[in-house]
């Protein structure tokens, strides 16, 4: 099957959009698939640029982590592509990519389907902040709906997103397939090498979040948090590793509770070579998002071993078994941070965790979803050729 995939962002750009990009094409190709990707060209190449086609783009005065790619220039491609005979386009993001592919796909006579990585209704609104946050609502609903009927397919990292979507009426034909967990993150980091080279003494207790350092991540609630487990354990230490447009905001946040001598913001790290030790220098992974439609933060952390404390809202609800290298909390500061406290001060209960969380973690192969995914396809290239014997298209100029 040849596969092309469109998407606003991808590495360097760091996020779970380009995380799952990259865990899904490793995966098809080693099934014998050839998959092409169309991305944003960050004037800086990403470590594999195997069947990549880089498109220019500018910087967006709002976001300068992302670009806008030149829809007309692809478009110039077109014949380039057509000569590719794809069998299937799948759409990672809503942006330009959503319309390029929903073009490609009528221009091309092929089917296309999208994943929905992230939950607008959530997310909007901490980006424009002087709309209402019901408006914002009812946009990312509108806008979620009329792009999820005009695909062919839609996959959906959890089922409660799959709910929200269907509540939206989106009647498109859909499937859950998380993004699974690569063998690479089973193998244990380097606590003490990370530790080291991030002076952070072997033995002082140690929280991390990872993941994009944004509004819709909750981490202003972790902060709370932490001066609640402050004040148990004086010496603990919060490190936030990864960047985006909230630092700045939760660096002085952090100041204002006094919590300077007990955070750590250490940016991105490179996800091959430090993400795992990064992993397991820390003693206990917390995280409070609302907005994930899938986690795949959580089972990474489970993966080396990381016993996790997080509340389990809308996608994490898929991804979290209670006892099962996590302790979910509420988000309320007593219950959280009494949890973290109570594991922090009970060796035994972390070691517990940390054996269930990584023989939890073996369960979400990426090779196995890579499988599901391909399955998917094929009932979706089936479904548009059948429609097309029904009802021919009109070929479009």
């Amino acid at each position: 099957m040849k596969i092309l995939f469109i998407s606003d962002v991808y590495f360097p750009r760091i996020n779970g959009v380009s995380t799952s990009i990259e865990t899904f094409r490793r995966n098809l190709r080693a099934h014998g698939h050839t998959v092409h990707l169309i991305a944003p060209d960050y004037l800086t190449p990403s470590p594999d640029e195997t069947d990549i086609m880089r498109v220019p783009a500018r910087y967006l005065p709002f976001d300068p982590e992302d670009r806008l790619m030149s829809y007309g220039w692809v478009m110039k491609q077109l014949d380039k592509l057509r000569s590719e005979q794809y069998d299937v386009i799948h759409i990672q993001t809503p942006f330009v990519a959503h319309y390029l592919g929903t073009k490609l796909s009528r221009l091309l006579g092929i089917p296309c389907v999208e994943t929905y990585h992230t939950f607008f209704e959530e997310y909007l609104y901490h980006y424009v902040p002087l709309v209402p946050k019901s408006v914002m609502k009812f946009v990312a609903k509108r806008f979620s709906r009329h792009q999820g009927n005009s695909l062919n397919g839609m996959v959906v990292p959890s089922h409660p997103m799959l709910h929200i979507l269907k509540e939206y009426g989106i009647t498109t034909h859909s499937e859950v397939i998380p993004t699974g967990i690569e063998p690479a993150s089973f193998v244990l980091g380097d606590r003490e090498k990370f530790r080291k080279n991030y002076n952070i003494p072997q033995d002082r207790p140690v929280l991390l979040f990872l993941g994009r350092v944004a509004h819709e991540k909750n981490i202003g609630f972790l902060l709370k948090v932490l001066v609640q487990v402050k004040n148990a354990i004086p010496e603990i230490l919060f490190v936030v590793a990864g960047e985006g447009p909230a630092r700045e905001s939760l660096e002085h946040e952090a100041s204002t509770l006094g919590l300077k001598e007990n955070i750590s913001f250490i940016g991105y790290l490179d996800r091959h070579t430090e993400l795992n030790d990064c992993y397991r220098s820390a003693d206990i992974f917390i995280f409070s998002s609302r907005t994930e439609t899938q986690g795949l933060v959580l089972l990474e952390a489970m993966a080396q071993g990381l016993p996790v404390v997080s509340t389990a809202e809308l996608g994490t609800r898929d991804v979290l078994r209670d006892g099962l290298g996590v302790w979910i909390a509420k988000e309320e500061l007593a219950d959280f941070s009494g949890k973290i406290i109570k594991m922090l001060k009970d060796a035994q209960a972390r070691k517990i965790l940390a054996e269930s969380g990584r023989d939890y973690a073996h369960g979400w192969s990426a090779s196995k979803q890579a499988e599901r995914m391909l399955t998917f396809y094929n009932s979706i290239i089936s479904n548009h050729q059948i429609a097309k014997v029904v009802v021919p298209q009109v070929k479009e100029a």
